[in-house]
């Protein structure tokens, strides 16, 4: 299927959606679909960002507008062509659209990761994530976080970050992970401030916890302060 075109019309997005369903990995969709995701055609990340990069070399913004919410793929395609955009105020105005859109933890991740744009505005970015990142919508607060931990550990950030954990008020599953996981690889690049964060938190007994199994997950982590760390679980 051509997918770089001039042109996108109705019939021609029902195409599209039966060519993902033709190059589909049936194998790749029983495993993806046991994690959490629903409505997966089955198309593995390096195809979908190869599918969104030739499409974005056409009228992509044609494209955008016939983009529905039925499948994982769908959604997360949209992501990836909106992360190469380069103009900062059209990257917003599709982020806007796109995080109401989100729908499941995967299409949240791939985008927060491809989306480099974030490299270049990274003051812009931080606000953008305080004013959101208690938003009504779980998935976009777990986009805030992950945001948080894709771009911003570092030394400018490292506490204002711990700030933000602290006031996060959510008992929502994929947002506690986003805190858990964001938290380890703050301990990864700044294991001291961490671990005085970890005794001294607001955090919920849950993503506490949460937290530490993470860290002791980490590859980067050594088995002293794995050991040094679960002795500050909270029972």
């Amino acid at each position: 299927m051509v997918l770089k075109r001039d042109n996108w019309n109705e019939e021609d997005y029902k195409e599209f959606i039966n060519y993902l369903f033709e190059i589909r990995d049936v194998k790749y969709k029983e495993f993806h679909s046991k994690l959490g995701v629903d409505n997966v055609i089955g198309i593995r990340i390096p195809i979908m960002k190869s599918i969104a990069k030739d499409i974005y070399k056409g009228n992509y913004k044609e494209f955008l507008c016939f983009v529905q919410t039925n499948y994982y793929e769908e959604i997360t395609i949209y992501g990836f062509i909106i992360s190469l955009i380069k103009e900062l105020d059209n990257s917003i105005y599709y982020l806007e659209i796109y995080r109401n859109m989100i729908n499941n933890w995967a299409s949240c991740d791939s985008f927060c990761a491809s989306y480099k744009i974030i490299k270049k505005n990274k003051d812009y970015f931080f606000s953008y994530i305080k004013d959101n990142i208690n938003s009504n919508d779980l998935w976009i607060r777990r986009l805030c976080f992950v945001f948080l931990l894709d771009y911003y550990v570092e030394e400018d950030y490292i506490d204002d970050i711990f700030m933000l954990c602290d006031r996060y008020n959510t008992k929502d599953y994929y947002v506690q992970m986003a805190v858990a996981w964001l938290i380890s690889v703050c301990f990864v690049k700044f294991r001291d401030k961490t671990i005085s964060y970890i005794k001294n938190n607001k955090l919920d007994d849950f993503t506490h916890n949460k937290a530490i199994q993470k860290i002791k997950e980490s590859l980067r982590v050594s088995r002293d302060d794995k050991l040094f760390v679960d002795k500050l679980k909270n029972y």
